[in-house]
């Protein structure tokens, strides 16, 4: 039986070709992790996962079809691709679908100097549990905090190799390492919850338990006697932590997919003005110990840094293959696959270009409005922008912080919001989505 994950691949291959397709690609995937919570100062639940699974995707002529298991007994390996080929005569024609000419293909990358990988041992349980454990008792330290929801310490270990029938193979491995801990305060209908967190790919890298706990517990007892704000058109401060959303709505309304079916706001708008002059949005696949790194994409594309939108213009779409050839453009090497689909557009890294002023600074210069720390819901509609979330968070009153407000919903328009945005200089650099507290003015607030 094949072993390696480079084997199981081209064996799917193999098989396909054998079963009657013109073309194949294949995924195998071999993960194993730990994870450990803690709640009360005991144990509450422990787990290990590890498995193997394998993605197949045959093509003859326009039609495809994908198929994906957790057997990678050799019999098993004939069995699906007998099956993809069968599945695949029957499906649908698709022009749009098709692997990579050998000409686009990644050839040299250098998987050491994006450093994807942590050399250290894997923690043991009991030093996961620690972690967890320092996380909790942090918590429960500061003044205000009741109990503690979770403490979790995680680690896992994941190998993938991708090969296809046009010549590419190749893979990598990568790890992270992460703790959390959920802190409560108050009691009944006053009763609040907050959080800290921080996943790294090098352990050595994460920051301290006590910090996380004790963070995790502050931010909670700031949250207690929370009201509900006035309703009114104020101006909106996303805390870092939800800063990020802002962007995550630009880039999928810029995913080729989106484009392609006619569903993003962003549509026809190519070279236009996205965000203010002054900011650039750009992505580095390429970025040392980041979890969107990748040396190719998932068609085996090499990938390259880009500017996804430049001086507040909109360069271009992030696209795969077949979006790609649905648009009359290129890819742009930005093929993520699993193993139950076929490839689909997303980005690596990105991160906003940051401002001058802190968020303190932010917080002074808005007079009166509101900060949001976190949101529940979304109501985003994807051909207008049309923007509506539930919020929580502080109320500003005379460039001060006044007090905790929950229970409220912003609403405005995403492509004016984003025209507008007056960044912070807080983004926290490791992240793959390196974006800072974002003041939007003029929102619409309902509250009380």
């Amino acid at each position: 039986m094949p072993q390696s994950l480079d084997d199981l691949s081209h064996a799917l291959i193999d098989a396909a070709l054998k079963a009657g397709a013109q073309a194949a690609d294949a995924v195998a995937i071999r993960g194993q992790s730990v994870i450990v919570d803690m709640r009360g100062g005991t144990l509450e639940q422990a787990e290990r996962a590890e498995g193997t699974d394998i993605g197949l995707r045959v093509l003859i002529g326009g039609r495809q079809a994908n198929v994906s298991a957790s057997d990678t007994r050799p019999e098993t390996i004939e069995a699906l691709a007998t099956r993809a080929v069968a599945m695949a005569r029957e499906a649908p024609e698709d022009p749009y679908a098709g692997l990579a000419a050998p000409e686009e293909l990644a050839r040299d990358w250098d998987l050491a100097a994006l450093e994807l990988c942590d050399p250290a041992a894997e923690p043991a349980p009991d030093a996961l549990m620690q972690m967890a454990q320092e996380a909790e008792a942090a918590a429960l330290r500061v003044t205000g905090v009741s109990q503690v929801q979770s403490a979790s310490a995680a680690y896992s270990h994941n190998a993938a190799h991708i090969a296809a029938s046009n010549g590419f193979s190749g893979g990598y491995a990568r790890t992270d390492t992460g703790l959390s801990c959920v802190a409560i305060g108050g009691s009944g209908a006053g009763m609040e919850r907050d959080y800290d967190a921080d996943s790294r790919v090098f352990a050595s890298d994460l920051r301290g338990a006590e910090e996380i706990g004790r963070i995790a517990g502050e931010r909670t007892v700031e949250r207690l006697n929370a009201r509900r704000p006035r309703t009114g058109a104020y101006p909106v401060l996303f805390d870092e932590r939800v800063a990020s959303s802002l962007i995550g709505h630009l880039l999928a309304a810029a995913s080729g997919a989106s484009v392609a079916r006619g569903s993003s706001w962003l549509m026809n708008r190519l070279g236009e003005q996205v965000l203010p002059d002054a900011l650039s949005l750009l992505e580095d696949p390429h970025r040392p110990r980041a979890t969107g790194s990748r040396p190719f994409d998932a068609e085996g594309l090499p990938t390259a840094p880009r500017a996804i939108v430049e001086n507040g213009r909109l360069m271009g779409w992030t696209l795969d293959l077949a979006n790609a050839r649905k648009l009359g453009m290129r890819s742009t090497g930005n093929a993520s696959r699993g193993t139950s689909a076929p490839p689909s557009p997303a980005t690596w890294n990105v991160a906003l270009t940051q401002g001058a002023q802190s968020c303190e600074n932010l917080i002074r210069e808005m007079g009166t409005g509101l900060m949001v720390t976190s949101m529940i819901g979304a109501t985003i509609n994807p051909n207008t922008g049309d923007y509506s979330r539930g919020a929580a968070g502080f109320w500003v009153e005379n460039g001060e912080i006044a007090y905790p407000v929950n229970e409220c919903t912003i609403a405005g328009s995403l492509p004016e919001m984003l025209r507008t945005v007056i960044p912070a200089n807080d983004a926290r650099p490791h992240l793959s989505r390196v974006v800072p507290s974002l003041l939007v003015e003029g929102l619409t607030l309902a509250g009380e």
